[in-house]
């Protein structure tokens, strides 16, 4: 039976005002907005309720972590009907070879799960298969490329390397990937050159994908590295989408202004260069960047060699040491200023929520040393969260009209395995923090902007023409919201906690989320390449 949403006000994604009607949804699409017939339809009273489109998480990482979480209930919850994933150089596909393969298959394991393909099309057919409750696309990752070719050593790439890696990249655009991401402060990925990053872009181009990138730096070096970025679209031709664009630590902070000039600037010369972020001063990332990129050469194995012996060991210990007494770092509050927010081992639990500093000390001995020693036992699957960024510079990247928003955050649930750990509050709060928090009481962004934000502008961005928007033949990704009552309600010490104030969420025609509850629907569809 066919949806009329009755008697809201639809904000309808363009960024005009919005404006009192109904919508009409027959199957997956909208037909009608304002007025129109309303036989054979159920009717939805939405009084004093916000209608818009749905909202993409452009930046986002549940990837694969769908098939145990399909109703992806911490995203639907806050009104996300697409997310886009593979992102900071990281995608569950292609998985060849066989160390990384072991490590996946690990991981899925702990979360009840299995590993069933090794390209990209047969992961997106799996995820097909499974069901998921939002509209999902997907970068692929460069760490993935260069580690099935170089693998993980820190050296340049040969021309035949190169070029098997390019293949690879095309192999998974023509598979479904909608562009490449890079995460150039990890290891693999941070061992990539700009020329082999804009190399591999050339066949994202020719595809017309998308290059998104994690920086090679967001702090001390965080303008190089947005001339880097810039340089790799230059010289490919690729659109660039800057990740997560901030600056960390108490001397960094203003460059985010900069940073957004600079990209003005590039714009300003006819260069396709956006950015994205998310609405908070805290950051989230493993503990393991602590250790110098050198010392990840070769891959987690290796790196677990170098700690077991004593002078490389102390090697390591002392460049953190200095790190952290230093600069970036010390300005940003050191081990105190690192709360962990993930581990992997049921004995090592009580460290989530903890700082640090606070960590080491109940471990004993040199802090530095305690925390490589908990890296080591959980094979360096430990999650922090870093409170290093300022207010300012968030909301002077809120203000840019050619801004994106995304979680930054793999979907989340209140139950199961997808509620372990003390995630950063992100995961659950994203977009309803944007709306109250920026809108409602900040006044940063109006209404119609933010959600332009999150909706169209995000399509329009991914190339794909039929959503992101209310009007006759889009489709029906729609979220209804209270304008005064919605919120988020995650916090730091307690994240698990979905929003307040999201009604109705329909994906693909369908309520995946219903006065406030998730449904169990799974609607959502895999959109290969630019849809």
């Amino acid at each position: 039976m066919d949806i009329i949403l009755s008697g809201g006000v639809v904000v309808d994604g363009t960024g005009s005002p919005g404006f009192d009607g109904d919508v009409r949804v027959s199957g997956d699409s909208i037909v009608w907005v304002g007025e129109g017939p309303r036989e054979g339809a159920e009717v939805v009273d939405v009084s004093g309720h916000v209608i818009c489109p749905g909202f993409v998480d452009f930046h986002a990482h549940t990837d694969m972590t769908a098939l145990v979480n399909p109703t992806v209930e911490s995203k639907l919850a806050q009104g996300v009907t697409l997310e886009v994933n593979g992102n900071c150089g990281f995608s569950d596909a292609p998985i060849l070879n066989e160390e990384a393969r072991e490590r996946a298959r690990r991981a899925y394991e702990r979360l009840g799960a299995g590993l069933s393909w090794s390209h990209f099309g047969e992961m997106l057919d799996v995820l097909e298969r499974c069901g998921v409750a939002v509209n999902f696309c997907t970068l692929v990752g460069h760490a993935n490329i260069r580690r099935e070719v170089v693998g993980a050593e820190d050296r340049p790439a040969t021309p035949d390397e190169m070029k098997r890696m390019s293949d690879l990249v095309s192999r998974a655009m023509d598979e479904g990937a909608i562009g490449l991401s890079s995460g150039l402060i990890y290891p693999p990925s941070s061992y990539g050159s700009t020329e082999e990053l804009a190399y591999l872009s050339r066949a994202v181009a020719r595809r017309r994908g998308l290059y998104a990138t994690h920086m090679r730096s967001e702090s001390d070096g965080l303008l190089d590295s947005v001339r880097e970025a810039i340089a790799v679209g230059e010289q490919s031709g690729a659109p660039v989408q800057i990740s997560h664009l901030k600056a960390c630590g108490t001397s960094n902070h203003g460059k985010a202004v900069r940073a957004l000039e600079m990209i003005h600037e590039a714009r300003e010369r006819g260069l396709d260069v956006t950015a994205d972020q998310y609405p908070y001063t805290a950051t989230c990332t493993g503990l393991d960047t602590l250790i110098p990129a050198w010392a990840h050469s070769g891959g987690p194995a290796a790196m677990r060699e170098r700690l077991t012996n004593a002078s490389v060991r102390a090697r390591i210990r002392d460049e953190i040491s200095q790190s952290l007494e230093g600069g970036y770092w010390r300005d940003s509050g050191g081990l105190e200023s690192i709360v962990i927010s993930s581990v992997t081992e049921e004995r090592n639990r009580w460290a989530e929520g903890q700082t640090a500093a606070e960590v080491a000390a109940r471990i004993g001995g040199d802090p530095v040393d305690a925390l490589l020693d908990l890296l080591v036992e959980e094979d360096f699957g430990v999650g922090m969260v870093h409170f290093c960024l300022s207010e300012t510079d968030v909301e002077a990247v809120m203000r840019t009209p050619w801004t994106l928003f995304g979680s930054d955050a793999t979907a989340r649930a209140c139950s199961g395995p997808m509620a372990r750990g003390k995630p950063h509050p992100r995961a659950f709060g994203t977009f309803p923090r944007v709306l109250a928090h920026y809108v409602r009481e900040r006044g940063i962004l109006s209404l119609e902007e933010a959600i332009r934000k999150m909706t169209s502008l995000a399509t329009e961005r991914l190339g794909i023409r039929d959503r992101g928007r209310i009007a006759p033949g889009m489709k029906a990704d729609i979220v209804v919201f209270h304008p005064q009552n919605v919120r988020d309600t995650a916090t730091f010490a307690d994240p698990q906690r979905l929003p307040e104030g999201i009604l109705h969420v329909l994906v693909n025609g369908r309520f995946a989320l219903r006065d406030g509850k998730i449904t169990g629907e799974t609607p959502g569809q895999v959109l290969r390449g630019a849809a």
